[in-house]
């Protein structure tokens, strides 16, 4: 096929090529666009982020006060959602006073490019009221205005409480029973309260004064120059340092009085409402109080003169009613140790005498009981040889007697072991030996005895189940000898960490409290029996009720 009249094929591959070269372009051009307006997403969504999560509420209001967008703070602020005040007149959030004020506000935004700023209250939902600051702006395309509003609340409150503490210090400083004065940072008097004016009587005008100037000439004398530059230097420094400085007592004579007054101050720096450093004084005249407190102590001192001789009389007298009294109760004690030594003579001869009856009785049971068995198991024994060397097929027959008689030895002498100390004490414990002593009381003594036990007792050492057998032992023992009881209860268990038998009677009462008097030094069964137990770290206590009967109870630790 032939090329087109006019084109040659050169012309025609030029053309394809600029066409392949404009279509490289249109494609790069392509792939700058979607660079772009990625980075415009990226741009927008950050700038969102950043307009939503602003310290501040951002609102676009149109011309006609009508709100067309808002951010999150902006909707916390009014309390309401974003959504619901798009569309919502902005007026509506100031308070009702105001809201001709904010129209005018509004006009005067719209009516030019510069920004506007103005206070107002803002009344959000049921929230409480707030003060903002409004700054607004009329945007590029000259319909809508962006509005900045900045909660102040608490900044019109930190004013005005501001302005209610300095009119209120003013109010102090004047009404002030002691002086004030403030000195600025020039040094120069700025204030001074009326009871501060009279120590300045002879410094006027006093405002505006370099205070070194005005100190001088109040404290004129050559011998006050040391003290008033020693004054100055403190002020100097309070107000370079900011170290607060409490004084010593001043005492000089001004040269306008001509009298030597006393005075007490202390100064600190402060803040002037300037801003600027300055150092306040308070101070006070306390010469009459120091020449008051001074004669006080001449009065003390010969008050406490005067009381101290009174108090040497009163010792010496003290002294000697001492030595008397201490030579009336010198007799007394030794004759309550003559009296203790009598009962302790009495004791041991009781004791003495107890020894030689047990060891009677033991001679007695031994002489009585052991001695007769073993002379009849002999003349048995000579019985026996006898017939057995006549008749030994008789043998048996003669030993029966003397089975029985060796017999009642063996229950004989084991009835004496037992009222010494049981062997089954030691062997088996406390519980199986007091029934073992009680199965066989009541035979001897005509009495009822209930026995009850609970606890486990095995852990009770041998000194304990020694003392708690003894008590219940004696306890019997007066039972049976004095009471005239027909029944006795007694109880052995564990609580609390310890062992406690109880033996109650039902028989005659006596006085308990009688136990320690003279009269019952002999009855030394109850006294033993609080000995042993306390002696093993127990409690022993005795109730007797007329009526009721006696009740002894004994509580020994276990361990």
């Amino acid at each position: 096929m032939a090329p087109p009249a006019g084109k040659t094929p050169l012309s025609n591959e030029r053309l394809l090529h600029e066409l392949h070269v404009y279509q490289i372009e249109l494609e790069l051009q392509n792939e700058e666009l979607k660079r772009g307006k990625a980075e415009a997403e990226h741009y927008l969504a950050k700038h969102t982020a950043l307009y939503d999560s602003a310290p501040v509420g951002y609102f676009t209001v149109s011309a006609e006060g009508l709100i067309k967008q808002v951010n999150i703070t902006g909707a916390g602020l009014v309390g309401i959602e974003r959504a619901r005040l798009v569309g919502h007149p902005f007026a509506r959030l100031i308070s009702a006073v105001l809201q001709p004020s904010f129209h005018d506000f509004l006009q005067q935004v719209f009516a030019g490019p510069s920004k506007r700023s103005a206070d107002f209250e803002l009344v959000p939902g049921d929230q409480p009221p707030r003060q903002v600051n409004l700054k607004a702006k009329r945007m590029l395309n000259g319909v809508d205005c962006q509005v900045v509003v900045s909660d102040i609340t608490e900044r019109k409150r930190t004013e005005t409480a501001l302005l209610h503490s300095k009119a209120m210090l003013a109010t102090l400083i004047a009404q002030a029973p002691l002086g004030i004065f403030v000195i600025g940072s020039t040094f120069c008097i700025q204030q001074v309260n009326p009871a501060a004016l009279p120590v300045f009587r002879s410094a006027h005008p006093l405002i505006g004064r370099d205070f070194a100037e005005v100190l001088h000439q109040v404290w004129s004398r050559p011998e006050a120059h040391p003290i008033v530059e020693a004054v100055l230097d403190r002020f100097r420094q309070t107000m370079k340092t900011g170290e607060p400085y409490h004084s010593p007592e001043l005492a000089h004579r001004r040269c306008n009085e001509h009298v030597k007054e006393i005075y007490e101050w202390q100064i600190q720096r402060v803040t002037l409402p300037g801003g600027d450093l300055g150092v306040v004084c308070f101070f006070t005249n306390v010469t009459e109080r120091i020449r008051a407190q001074q004669a006080m102590q001449r009065l003390d001192l010969l008050t406490a003169a005067n009381q101290k001789l009174r108090q040497e009389i009163v010792r010496r007298q003290a002294v000697e009613k001492a030595l008397t009294k201490s030579e009336r109760s010198a007799q007394k004690h030794l004759e309550q140790a003559r009296q203790l030594q009598e009962k302790l003579r009495q004791l041991s001869r009781n004791i003495i005498r107890m020894q030689e009856v047990q060891r009677k009785e033991i001679s007695t049971e031994l002489h009585d009981g052991i001695s007769q068995l073993l002379v009849g198991i002999n003349v048995q024994l000579a019985t026996f040889a006898k017939r057995a060397a006549l008749d030994p097929k008789n043998i048996p027959k003669g030993l029966a007697p003397v089975y029985k008689l060796v017999t009642k030895s063996v229950h004989v002498l084991h009835e004496f072991a037992r009222e010494l100390r049981p062997a089954m004490l030691d062997e088996l414990g406390l519980i199986p030996a007091l029934r073992s002593y009680l199965d066989d009381f009541p035979k001897k003594k005509g009495l009822k005895i209930e026995f009850t036990a609970q606890g486990d007792l095995g852990t009770l050492d041998t000194d304990r189940r020694t003392v708690l057998y003894r008590v219940a032992q004696e306890s019997l023992t007066n039972v049976a000898r004095h009471a005239h009881a027909t029944l006795v209860r007694i109880s052995v268990t564990k609580a609390r960490g310890g062992a406690v038998l109880v033996v109650a009677d039902d028989g005659h009462a006596f006085d308990v409290h009688r136990l320690t008097s003279p009269d019952w030094i002999n009855r030394l069964g109850l006294s033993s029996m609080r000995e042993r137990v306390e002696m093993v770290g127990g409690r022993f206590t005795v109730t007797s009720t007329p009526g009721v009967g006696t009740t002894i109870r004994a509580v020994v630790p276990l361990r």
